[in-house]
């Protein structure tokens, strides 16, 4: 016959035992219950908890012992205290820490919850998207000026566009006149290359992915205008349904080149590319009419064709093949 008192003992042990179960080494407060810690309960308010850390926090700051060793103690219990009230301060958190209370047995999921929150980085997720839409902005300016400027170096060292800025600069009294310059009378400036840059800048309109760079280019302002872009796209949208399948109106010149351009499958920047010449050969051959530009894509291909088979690389290369054949690679060493 077990005795009353050890009896009652051993059940206070095993409940004891139990509570303790619940509580995980290594987060929230470890071992220790952080309600306990601060002396409250889970039913207590948050004003509750304040008050309760506030009065315990002023008990055991450091500051306020000498002894070396009292000191010491005082210092660890107000890291103990801080760490629990730093957990059931925020709503999320204490809501997390409850939940471990009364799941211990969802132990893996304690673990990832507690170390998210810990190792997550405590800044404001608007402050991240500002900064990096603001970075982004700044590395396409700076990205379209560098294309603009390697474009306008370009041009001029391409003779054709190189004389027609001469030319130009000539009339524009930019430039001395040449004849009058090699009878010694004035002189070329030595800014020279300065003037022709500044002429093609001016005269030549770089269209394409290496145009002059503006400002609604950049993120930030594309963001800002979407509701108005994409309120212009469903009036247009609209608009082509009711001119187009509805009332069967004729295209103009720029819807005849937008259905071109969507047939030849290329963006705005590449088709904005192309010369003049070439476009204007695309209104001519009708190329919106689905049968011309099939026809006309075609013709281009066996051009291609032809020009590739005349070509004096292609030849040499088809020689090659035919002596050499198809090169393959092996790993025989033999």
């Amino acid at each position: 016959m077990i005795p009353r008192t050890l009896l009652c003992t051993a059940i206070i042990s095993l409940a004891f035992l139990e509570a303790h179960s619940q509580l995980l080494e290594g987060i929230y407060c470890g071992k220790s219950n952080c309600y306990d810690v601060l002396g409250v309960t889970r039913e207590s308010t948050k004003n509750e908890i304040a008050k309760s850390y506030r009065k315990l926090a002023k008990q055991y700051h450091p500051d306020l012992h000498r002894d070396r060793e009292a000191k010491e103690a005082a210092e660890e219990q107000f890291k103990i205290i801080a760490n629990a009230y730093d957990i059931l301060k925020d709503d999320e958190s204490r809501s997390e820490y409850d939940d471990m209370l009364d799941n211990p047995d969802q132990l893996y999921a304690h673990y990832y919850r507690y170390y998210k929150r810990r190792m997550a980085p405590k800044v404001d997720v608007r402050i991240v998207l500002v900064v990096t839409i603001s970075v982004i902005s700044l590395i396409q300016y700076y990205s379209g000026w560098q294309r603009y400027d390697s474009a306008i170096k370009y041009f001029m060292t391409v003779p054709k566009y190189r004389n027609r800025a001469l030319e130009i600069a000539k009339q524009e009294g930019l430039l001395p006149d040449s004849k009058k310059a090699s009878k010694g009378k004035t002189k070329m400036p030595k800014d020279i290359d300065q003037i022709i840059k500044k002429v093609i800048e001016d005269k030549m309109d770089i269209k394409g992915a290496y145009a002059k760079p503006s400002i609604t280019d950049i993120l930030w302002i594309q963001l800002i205008m979407s509701p108005y872009t994409i309120a212009k796209y469903i009036y247009w949208y609209i608009s082509w349904i009711w001119r187009h399948t509805i009332l069967r109106q004729p295209y103009n010149d720029e819807e005849k080149l937008y259905i071109i351009r969507k047939y030849l499958k290329m963006g705005q920047y590449q088709f904005d590319s192309q010369e003049d010449e070439k476009k204007e050969e695309f209104l001519r051959r009708e190329l919106w009419i689905r049968e011309n530009f099939d026809e006309w894509f075609k013709e281009e291909e066996e051009n291609a064709k032809k020009q590739l088979a005349e070509s004096n690389k292609y030849k040499q290369y088809r020689r090659y093949l035919k002596n050499h054949g198809v090169g393959r690679m092996t790993f025989d060493d033999s």
